[in-house]
């Protein structure tokens, strides 16, 4: 249900976005813009020097697989 609803929700508004395009109106919000992960797409805990969010900066940290950071110990 809530996967068919995002769909839907992404269609209006690709649809409204294009009316208003062809009638030369401007278009409501649209600067709006919010950064995503580039692996899992999630909207929240994202770090911009990375381009990722914390939960997957997190599992690559502990792989080896961030360049320049190191696991600490005390």
């Amino acid at each position: 249900m809530a996967r068919t609803a995002i769909v839907t929700k992404s269609q209006k508004f690709m649809e409204r976005h294009l009316l208003a395009k062809k009638e030369g109106r401007k278009i409501k919000n649209a600067t709006r813009a919010y950064n995503r992960c580039s692996l899992c797409g999630r909207p929240r805990g994202y770090m911009r020097d990375f381009g990722i969010c914390r939960c997957c900066f997190r599992l690559h940290a502990e792989k080896g697989l961030v360049p320049g950071l190191r696991k600490s110990s005390w």
